[in-house]
């Protein structure tokens, strides 16, 4: 009986044994040669990835078909003179249109502006509107209202239930004044983040 083949194919057989735990062993050793060597030049993918993912996170308006709205000058400085421009997607289109059609009673203050100015508002609260912009929170907020329209951000049942845990005497507070100063305690709300990790409730 020749023994040859049979030889050969247990060598085969042992040399690939042999060789296989070396292989992961190899790309581990691959993976940290590169993010040493990416480290040297400041281009670390791993950590770009990481960082990209934890503005996602942080951002309450990303998803898959979101994006957040650019800031408009004249709404920033028309509107934000008196109180915290609130981002459009925080109310519905109907109420954003019913609000700026009614300016001469504004809660109770008569707001005057030219014609261009109301049209530049307009579009852009249309635009980005919970309705039209597709964000994340705009869409939780349509959700919600179930087609209600609120006239007041203090009325989006989704950002009272965001809130529910809270004590009403909180917003009380001579620090924060109501519930519809969101600046007061969400320190990055102008950038369009309310994510609770940016949260101070000032005493």
């Amino acid at each position: 009986m020749n023994h040859k083949p049979m030889l050969l194919i247990v060598s085969l057989f042992a040399t690939i044994l042999l060789f296989m735990p070396s292989l992961p062993v190899n790309a581990d050793d691959d993976h940290k040669q590169k993010k040493w060597y990416n480290k040297i030049l400041d281009d670390d993918d791993d950590s770009d990835h990481h960082k990209r993912k934890r503005e996602r996170k942080r951002d309450g308006t990303h998803s898959r078909n979101s994006k957040r709205a650019l800031k408009n000058t004249i709404y920033q400085n028309t509107c934000g003179e008196c109180h915290f421009a609130y981002q459009p997607d925080l109310m519905p289109t109907a109420s954003w249109a019913t609000l700026m059609k009614s300016l001469n009673d504004h809660f109770g203050e008569s707001i005057e502006l030219d014609d261009d100015s109301i049209k530049t508002i307009a579009d852009y609260l249309n635009t980005n509107s919970a309705d039209n912009s597709r964000t994340k929170r705009g869409t939780k907020i349509i959700k919600s209202l179930k087609n209600k329209m609120p006239m007041r951000i203090t009325e989006i049942p989704y950002l009272l239930h965001e809130h529910h845990e809270i004590s009403p005497n909180v917003f009380d507070r001579e620090s924060i004044g109501s519930f519809s100063n969101c600046v007061a305690c969400h320190t990055t709300a102008e950038n369009g983040i309310y994510d609770d990790d940016f949260v101070i409730i000032p005493k």
